[in-house]
């Protein structure tokens, strides 16, 4: 069983930077991760994945050259570096653990792929 606990989120102005954190229990290392997100009103969207090893990662284009998605193995944990806030990135944000065996540069974009969530921390960007 895996438990993943995000942290870092919070209310910050546009242009700001807020670094979110997931922390896993259990097998972290193996698996490729997702940072998804969630406004009110709006469906789940990917923001931004990265395969078990790290050489292979994914951003949604609304995230893109804003946003760095990293990893670090030996602490179990996952991060989501963004810079550059605007207003339209406020939602909860959520982390996920994708169990599926597969190569060292595979990852997911499809919320379906995961098996395990965090519970969410909220971003909040004001204007």
């Amino acid at each position: 069983q895996v438990q993943l606990v995000e942290s870092g989120g919070g209310l910050v102005q546009a242009g700001g930077s807020l670094r979110l954190s997931c922390a896993a229990s259990g097998t972290f290392s193996f698996y490729p991760m997702g940072w998804f997100r969630q406004a009110p009103g709006k469906e789940r969207e990917i923001v931004a994945a990265i395969s078990r090893s790290g050489s292979s990662t994914y951003y949604a284009d609304s995230v893109k050259g804003r946003f760095t998605i990293s990893r670090d193995n030996a602490k179990n944990t996952v991060y989501l570096q963004m810079n550059s806030l605007k207003p339209e990135d406020t939602a909860v944000y959520s982390c996920a653990l994708d169990r599926t065996p597969a190569s060292s540069t595979y990852y997911s974009t499809a919320a379906q792929s995961y098996d395990y969530w965090g519970q969410g921390t909220q971003v909040t960007v004001s204007s």
